[in-house]
C-alpha cells in the first residue's frame, strides 16, 4: 500500500511539471508535437531511473558515511552529468536504434532540473532504495504524462484561431496553468496514504 501511495502522490499530486515547478524548459520546448514528447518522456523515465539509483548509492556509500553531506549538490549534478554521457557512449555502440531514436534528448536530459531535483528529494523524504526507485519511475510517468496531455493541447491549439497577441508562449503557458489548476483537484488524495 505504502508504493502504490508513492506512485499516486508521485504521478498525480506532487507532479514534478505541475505542482514542484521542475522540468519547464523541457516542458515548454519539446511539447508542441505529441512525438517529440513521447520520446522526451522515454528518455526522461531512462536517465531518471538510473540517475536516482546512482545518485542515492553515492549519497550511502561516500558522502554520508564521510559526512560529506555538504557536497551533495555538487556531486549530484557531476555524476548525472557522467552518467547522461556514458548512457549516450554506451547506447551509440550497443544499440544504433535506440541511439537515433533518443536522438537530440539524451544530451536535453543532463540540463534538465527535474532529474537533480528527484536525487535530491530522495535524500529529502529518507527513502530506502527501492522506494527511490519507485518514487524515480512514477514521477518520470507524471512528467510524461505532463508531458503529452500538454503536446497534445498545444497541436489542438495550433489547429485553432488564437489572437495574435497570444498566439505561441502566451497561449502555452496559461493553458498550462489551467492544467496546473486541474491536477490541483488531486491534492487532498495523499491524505488516503498517511
Amino acid at each position: 500500500m505504502e508504493y502504490i501511495g508513492i506512485i499516486i502522490v508521485a504521478i498525480f499530486v506532487n507532479n514534478i511539471v505541475y505542482s514542484q515547478f521542475l522540468g519547464i524548459c523541457p516542458f515548454l520546448g519539446v511539447s508542441k508535437k505529441v512525438d517529440t514528447a513521447i520520446g522526451m518522456s522515454a528518455a526522461v523515465t531512462f536517465v531518471l531511473t538510473i540517475a536516482t539509483v546512482v545518485t542515492f548509492l553515492v549519497y550511502k556509500a561516500l558522502l554520508e558515511p564521510f559526512s560529506l553531506q555538504y557536497l551533495q549538490t555538487i556531486s549530484f549534478i557531476l555524476v548525472i552529468a557522467a552518467l547522461v554521457q556514458m548512457v549516450e557512449i554506451i547506447l551509440k555502440k550497443i544499440s544504433p536504434s535506440l541511439y537515433q531514436a533518443l536522438g537530440v534528448f539524451l544530451p536535453l536530459i543532463t540540463t534538465n532540473c527535474a532529474i537533480l531535483g528527484v536525487a535530491l528529494l530522495v535524500i529529502q523524504k529518507d527513502f530506502n532504495l527501492l522506494e527511490s526507485v519507485v518514487y524515480a519511475v512514477a514521477t518520470s510517468i507524471g512528467f510524461g504524462l505532463a508531458l503529452i496531455l500538454f503536446s497534445g493541447v498545444r497541436e489542438q491549439l495550433s489547429l485553432t484561431k488564437v489572437p495574435k497577441a497570444m498566439q505561441g508562449m502566451p497561449i502555452a503557458l496559461i493553458t498550462a496553468g489551467i492544467i496546473a489548476m486541474a491536477f490541483m483537484g488531486f491534492s487532498g488524495i495523499d491524505q488516503v496514504f498517511k
